[in-house]
């Protein structure tokens, strides 16, 4: 690939040693990419694999084919969520004692999280625990095509760390090739009146192939057992937003998020019974389509092994239908040590679906 890969293997570089700390004032404000050069994605994450050339292969996923009806006129629509794991919580807070401190290196986990995104190219993404949007997430993406949104979390832990890269917060990048952007609103989610430290994107789209709209939202509600109440005010809170922005669900509707939040707290039961009309997408790889995964993040700490299920797809099941969705890494590919590891970059697991809109929605939509 001769020159091209030097290229490729510079603008790669230069995202390594970069440093947000003089941006702070300006995290809300997407750098013009209008100047940025194209990458092809191949040569990208072959770079990202020639960095990775020391460590072990990354798993394979395969993705399960849910239709139950024809195939439809457009080609689908495929979503990312996915915790990546904030680069100044991993290496100074979250104390993932089963994990090599080389594991954590950035210069290596970044390659990591970009070839997962690669891998399964996803036209929308939707990220938490951005601490990178700046120097690594937003250049690189914006030159394969997608188009960037960061909100950070107005507190965010990441600042108490030595040497951190900036506050973390949520990010949504769709490819603009496919979309076109109609609204966006950035929220700050409140919790029984009082405004918090956890934010929400939120995004109206319009297929330029089909010209149908649809809401697409990204959100990292509050951590750690205790705050299950505070959960589910800034679920209600959320939800009131998304109601307010799809116009009483006139408009398909796709939630993304980290949650912290077993399918049993209250603010899932909030999302599952939604006049939103919405359906959780994973629970469909279950036997009886009713059941979440048994987990979507797996991590030793200090305290012990945790092992839940927090993360979610939310999609109106009137209007969407899902096409397919990538399984989970099992007991076995994750390995005793648990998450991040040498072969994955985050404590948390990619969720990634394929939708496409029904033709003739019953009911809402």
């Amino acid at each position: 690939m001769g020159n091209g890969t030097s290229r490729l293997y510079s603008a790669l570089a230069k995202t390594l040693n970069s440093s947000a700390a003089s941006q702070h004032a300006e995290y809300l404000v997407s750098p013009d990419p209008e100047h940025l050069e194209p990458i092809d994605p191949k040569e990208l994450l072959e770079e990202c694999r020639a960095v990775l050339h020391t460590r072990p292969p990354r798993y394979q996923r395969d993705f399960v084919d849910l239709r139950t009806d024809c195939p439809s006129s457009h080609p689908p629509v495929r979503v990312m969520q996915w915790n990546i794991l904030a680069q100044a919580l991993g290496e100074g807070k979250d104390n993932f004692v089963q994990c090599p401190v080389e594991a954590l290196k950035w210069e290596e986990r970044k390659c990591l999280i970009l070839e997962e995104i690669l891998a399964y190219q996803p036209d929308i993404l939707c990220l938490q625990e951005v601490d990178h949007y700046f120097d690594t997430f937003q250049p690189l993406l914006s030159r394969l095509g997608y188009q960037g949104t960061f909100f950070p979390k107005p507190w965010s832990p990441c600042l108490d760390v030595e040497h951190n890269n900036g506050p973390d917060g949520c990010a949504l990048f769709f490819l603009q090739n496919r979309f076109k952007l109609v609204h966006s609103a950035n929220i700050r989610l409140t919790a029984m009146t009082l405004k918090t430290n956890q934010v929400a994107i939120a995004q109206t789209l319009e297929c330029k192939e089909s010209g149908r709209q649809f809401c697409i939202a990204v959100t990292h509600l509050k951590a750690r057992t205790g705050w299950e109440q505070f959960r589910s005010a800034q679920g209600c809170d959320l939800l009131q937003n998304l109601q307010n922005i799809t116009q009483g669900a006139k408009l398909p509707l796709i939630v993304c998020g980290d949650f912290n939040a077993e399918p049993t707290e209250e603010v899932y039961k909030h999302f599952a019974s939604s006049s939103l009309n919405l359906n959780s997408a994973y629970k469909l790889l279950s036997a009886d389509g009713q059941s979440e995964p048994p987990y979507t993040t797996w991590k030793i700490r200090t305290s012990g092994e945790c092992r839940h299920t927090l993360d979610y797809i939310w999609y109106s099941k009137h209007a969407l239908s899902v096409r397919s969705a990538l399984d989970l890494l099992t007991e076995e590919q994750i390995g005793p040590n648990r998450l991040p590891s040498f072969n994955y970059p985050s404590d948390h697991l990619s969720l990634v679906c394929d939708f496409s809109f029904n033709e003739e929605p019953d009911g809402l939509l």
